[in-house]
């Protein structure tokens, strides 16, 4: 098993780091830093990598957020899951190979090296929503869909996130965004005419998108005026390509991560030299339009103005005719038999129902009776001093002992915005990470425990993380002091966060 969902959020397999042009690595350090922004106009301090935002693009050969870890679960990357925190003005070093990503995915069997600094003391739980975020693009030298585009490059990921004009350590119950960022840039209601994102593109040519959601919360409707797209990746899983018939939409939510491309030839004979909006449209906030060109970037082809598109955004704004269906991205190399257990609902070795829940006052998250409250020893650190068997292990009631070679069936209801997956024992959906749908659906997932470790499986929305929407899966635990050794540089990572907490008021 890998883990679902990260905490920490720069992990990689990185050959080198790129941003704006510019390469380091192949090894490669990654410096975390508070700073004051501006992206959509609004100053305000952030936490950000290297001074950006988004942070620099990680350009890989092989994803922290679908890396296997396999013998090296100590650099998954969650807090006081696999990790204690780094803490300011020290380092850690993350070191594993990559190595059967995906099952589309050809092995590649390479070790690398990230540095990660710290040098902040902001809040530790939500720093994912003050800045501290980035993609991480993994690129396969044997892709199968390499016949469908010309140009695959730093220049065709898209990043889209949202932004606040106050820190996560002051944010209400209920945090609302200011701003949707794409590639690090928007704008506001009201707010300045501050320049946009912008994807250059030359006619004639075939590009593959990759769009990459950083969202700390809301999901978008995403588009582009006029072209069509067609989803070939999903989460490192390649697809047979789909494409809508007339238009332009595809849904992509903080749990999807697509790669797409944009076949601009086709749209040439049409579509002259210009300028058009890109649209993220957050979908689960009411009132969210693209008024004073909010919610948008933009598309804009060689010998075109260097000026905004001249139409309206949230005037005669296009609607899709045929919208995206998740269950419709079939793998597009089919395993005889990828499904682990037996072929029925409930069919597998370990069965586990998730109810899912909320407090009175809405402050917490319950799966099972029990809110995930990180420990103050992480539960790699536990098992490595001596635990045996996950009810040893806190915090109690949301960690999970999971057997080794085991077929495990987790279920859980949903209550969050979202569409609803059907469960597919033929040619299923393969992902990292997945939408639980709406209040009255139901999510099933299934995996091998085949992966000695404490795995994190958690929301994320960041807000629903810190309120402890999260479990661990503690996998064949009395084989993970023998299958997961830890560095020295590892073993100083508590102690020196014990010091720092003893040493500070608050953290």
């Amino acid at each position: 098993m890998r883990s679902l969902s990260l905490v920490v959020f720069f992990a990689v397999l990185s050959t080198r780091v790129q941003a704006h042009g510019t390469t380091i690595g192949p090894v490669s350090d990654l410096v975390i830093v508070n700073a004051q922004i501006a992206p959509d106009g609004y100053l305000r301090e952030a936490t950000l990598v290297n001074g950006k935002l988004p942070g620099p693009l990680i350009r890989a050969n092989k994803h922290w957020h679908g890396i296997l870890q396999r013998k090296t679960n100590y650099a998954d990357g969650a807090a006081f899951v696999t990790q204690c925190p780094i803490v300011p003005n020290e380092s850690f070093l993350y070191k594993f190979n990559a190595e059967e990503q995906t099952v589309q995915h050809l092995a590649i069997s390479t070790t690398s090296d990230l540095t990660i600094t710290s040098d902040m003391t902001g809040h530790l739980k939500a720093q994912y929503c003050d800045g501290l975020r980035g993609a991480l693009v993994i690129y396969d030298p044997k892709d199968p869909h390499r016949d469908l585009y010309d140009i695959d490059d730093a220049d065709t990921v898209i990043t889209l996130g949202e932004w606040y004009h106050y820190s996560s350590k002051v944010a209400p119950l209920d945090p609302q965004f200011n701003s949707t960022l794409i590639n690090g840039k928007g704008r506001y209601i009201d707010g300045p005419s501050v320049p946009l994102a912008v994807v250059n593109v030359v006619q004639g040519l075939r590009y593959r998108l990759r769009i990459v959601s950083i969202s700390c919360d809301p999901a978008f409707d995403f588009s582009i005026d006029g072209h069509q797209l067609t989803i070939i990746e999903v989460d490192g899983t390649m697809f047979s390509p789909w494409s809508s018939i007339l238009l332009r939409s595809m849904l992509v939510n903080v749990i999807r991560l697509f790669s797409l491309r944009l076949t601009v030839s086709q749209l040439s004979a049409n579509r002259s030299i210009g300028n058009y909006w890109i649209r993220a449209l957050p979908i689960n906030l009411v009132g969210q339009s693209f008024a004073d060109s909010t919610n948008v970037a933009i598309l804009r082809y060689t010998d075109a103005p260097l000026t905004d598109p001249t139409n309206d955004p949230n005037v005669n704004i296009p609607k899709s005719k045929l919208p995206l269906k998740e269950t419709d991205l079939h793998p597009f190399d089919v395993k005889v038999d990828p499904v682990p257990g037996k072929r029925f609902p409930g069919g597998a070795d370990i069965n586990i129902d998730l109810k899912v829940t909320r407090s009175l006052d809405l402050t917490e998250f319950i799966i099972n009776g029990a809110t995930f409250d990180a420990p103050m020893v992480p539960v790699l650190l536990q098992i490595l001093s001596g635990a045996q068997k996950a009810s040893d292990l806190v915090p109690k009631g949301s960690i999970y002992g999971l057997e080794p070679s085991k077929s495990v069936e987790i279920s859980i209801p949903a209550g969050v915005s979202g569409g609803p997956l059907d469960l597919q024992l033929d040619n299923p959906v393969i992902r990292d990470v997945v939408n639980i749908g709406e209040m009255g659906d139901n999510v099933t997932i299934r995996f091998f425990t085949d992966n000695p470790g404490p795995w994190f499986l958690h929301c994320h929305i960041d807000w629903h993380l810190v309120k402890g929407f999260a479990v661990v899966f503690a996998e064949d635990v009395p084989e993970v002091p023998t299958k997961d050794i830890v560095t020295d540089q590892w073993k100083a990572l508590c102690p020196a966060y014990n010091n720092f907490v003893s040493g500070t008021k608050s953290y």
